[in-house]
């Protein structure tokens, strides 16, 4: 009789009926302000935002207001300012991730060795993440300038070029110096979750192979990058989703130029909404831009579950 009464005064049901209340709705209340945040905060301006998208909309002229349905979208797709910055995105987005991943391997392998000061090496890895993107932009517009430089400094103290060049003047090293100081920034998170990968390898996978003579690329491709293989997914999700949202490194290093260089999604964007003060296109712009986004973290989500559980 003891035992039932106490696993009864135990039962968090039965304590919440003989007090009088549900859990589940007092849970629910306890909740409401934070729901109500988020609703206010989040959903509402994402619903006003495609709200807007299907409407003419300048603040220009802000009483004509008139609803269009998706002629905002149609002008987008139609337009050439479009396509120009889809390519230049698409350019900037593969170099980006690419090259994320191909030093991220590498410095995480590095990192997974013994050698003396590793703790030290493993600490200022993680410098560039702990950076602000805006203070991150002024610093790599000082590398880059063209008359104080520490870039064009070092590559003449070395005789690699004979004279100090405007790296962000021309279309060609505007958009690498973008995709080179994109990836100063996003590569730490890379090695963290690679390292982490790697550090999960069995030494006795290594041991075995080593003793039926494989090489180091065959202990390579058959062993280490297989056990990579969800953590590179999780790397090329993420990596991808920054890279097409970049902003910050763009408005401070280039603005899109010289001339339309630069201009990716998010900036073209940026320009059409608060420079043009053309919200309805400016909205459709940003509507489109996490279609794109949904769509290739979908393919990405769909490559990885499909290849089997995560491991613990």
């Amino acid at each position: 009789m003891r035992l039932s009464l106490s696993v009864s005064s135990g039962n968090p049901r039965l304590r919440s009926k003989r007090i009088g209340y549900d859990c589940r709705a007092f849970a629910w209340l306890l909740n409401t302000p934070a729901l109500l945040a988020i609703v206010l905060l989040s959903a509402f301006p994402i619903a006003y935002s495609a709200w807007i998208s299907l409407h003419r909309y300048n603040l220009q002229r802000p009483r004509a207001f008139k609803f269009v349905g998706l002629s905002n979208y149609s002008d987008i797709l139609q337009s050439s300012e479009f396509w120009t910055a889809l390519r230049i995105t698409a350019v900037y987005t593969v170099l980006v991730v690419l090259l994320v991943v191909v030093f991220g391997i590498l410095i995480a392998l590095l990192l997974n060795r013994e050698f003396p000061g590793r703790a030290l090496v493993r600490t200022l890895v993680l410098l560039p993440w702990a950076i602000p993107p805006v203070v991150n932009g002024l610093m790599w517009q000082w590398i880059y300038d063209a008359k104080v430089g520490a870039l064009n400094g070092l590559l003449v103290s070395l005789g690699l070029i004979d004279q100090y060049r405007g790296w962000l003047s021309t279309p060609t090293s505007a958009l690498l110096a973008l995709v080179f100081s994109e990836v100063w920034s996003l590569l730490p998170l890379a090695v963290i979750l690679l390292l982490s990968a790697l550090q999960r390898i069995p030494a006795e996978l290594y041991e075995a192979a080593g003793m039926d003579g494989a090489s180091r690329f065959q202990l390579f491709r058959y062993i280490t990058l297989p056990w990579l293989s969800q953590s590179l997914l999780v790397v090329l999700i993420l990596q991808t989703m920054s890279a097409l949202r970049a902003f910050d490194i763009i408005y401070v290093l280039t603005a899109g130029g010289p001339g339309t260089a630069t201009t990716t999604l998010t900036w073209q964007t940026y320009l059409t909404t608060f420079d043009n003060l053309d919200f309805g296109h400016g909205n459709a712009y940003a509507w489109l831009v996490s279609l794109i986004t949904l769509g290739l973290a979908l393919a990405y989500f769909r490559v990885l579950y499909g290849r089997g559980d995560f491991e613990a």
